[in-house]
């Protein structure tokens, strides 16, 4: 799981440097506002496919009871995530109406920055073109969970700190936690629980997701670190109906995620000899991401093996594929 992170997180956030650049202070409000266009749908899209994958089913394990279950969650990049609008930023301005994310992918705009605030463009930088969109994020997952009683059950994903290299100029580290509970609500009205044939629960999970890059140029002395945290929580209600060996489930819930992106070198985006350095320090705190979501799955049971497909419709849908072990 972390090499396929890696390489990922690597290819899109390997922002590159360059030796000549429009060397230009930028206001920090300005460059907060900037980057945050460019850079949130990454955040948002790991936000979202970190609230997903932990449960295929409303009914919680049995007392000691457990699943362990892998699955790819693969989130789809809605048209808005791929491009931003300059002009819809104070003190930058460009002809086109919109430039490539980071996600997205063509020629990027030539934007114009205006450095004293008198409505004036006092310099101009081209943004980099981008040859492949990424428009599908896989965020592959580990998760168990395990009864513990009063048809409770407590969910985990958990990978330690871990360190990799990718080729010779780039090396970095992930780490991943989160825990969440499943909790039977229909006990609680048992002349009205016991008559309904289904499952229904109150599901709550948090993850927090942290990876780190250290990133080399060769042609210089400069070795950027970039710092990606999300902090994903997710609460649903949460139905489900098994007829012999197949469960059919369906979930309505709220997501919330938020995004710091830091590095400890400047940030130079453009084309060679036509780009923005907006420098240090970057320490940016995206705009917290809350949506309400449904969702619709199925899983199926063979013996203790267990497969799983659902979707999630939001406004960064997801798609999730599992396999897992199953007992009680």
């Amino acid at each position: 799981m972390r090499k396929l992170i890696g390489l990922f997180l690597l290819a899109i956030i390997g922002v590159n440097t360059y030796s000549q650049v429009n060397d230009v202070s930028v206001n920090t409000n300005d460059a907060s506002a900037f980057l945050e266009s460019y850079f949130s749908p990454i955040g948002k899209s790991f936000g979202a496919g970190l609230n997903n994958g932990w449960y295929n089913t409303a009914k919680p394990h049995k007392v000691l009871g457990f699943d362990f279950t892998m699955t790819l969650n693969t989130v789809t990049i809605p048209t808005d995530g791929l491009t931003f609008n300059p002009n819809d930023l104070e003190n930058f301005s460009s002809v086109g109406d919109n430039t490539p994310t980071i996600l997205g992918n063509g020629n990027g705009d030539i934007i114009a920055y205006d450095m004293d605030y008198d409505g004036i463009g006092d310099i101009e930088f081209s943004m980099p073109e981008q040859i492949d969109i990424k428009n599908l994020i896989p965020v592959p997952m580990a998760n168990a969970g395990i009864g513990i009683g009063k048809k409770t059950e407590l969910n985990f994903r958990y990978f330690p700190g871990t360190n990799f290299d990718i080729g010779s100029s780039s090396s970095g580290s992930i780490n991943l936690w989160g825990a969440g509970i499943k909790h039977d609500l229909l006990q609680w009205i048992p002349a009205v629980g016991d008559m309904i044939p289904m499952s229904l629960s109150l599901q709550a999970a948090y993850t927090n997701f942290n990876a780190n890059f250290g990133i080399s140029d060769p042609t210089t002395t400069v070795n950027q670190e970039v710092n990606l945290d999300v902090k994903a929580t997710t609460i649903n209600i949460v139905a489900s109906k098994k007829i012999l060996f197949i469960t059919a489930h369906a979930g309505i819930g709220y997501n919330s995620s938020n995004t710091t992106f830091n590095s400890n070198t400047s940030i130079n985006l453009g084309e060679e000899e036509e780009g923005l350095n907006f420098e240090v320090p970057l320490d940016l705190k995206f705009k917290t991401e809350n949506e309400f979501r449904t969702n619709i799955g199925v899983r199926i049971n063979l013996t203790i093996i267990t497969l799983q497909l659902n979707h999630t419709f939001s406004k960064y849908p997801v798609t999730t594929l599992g396999v897992g072990l199953s007992i009680r």
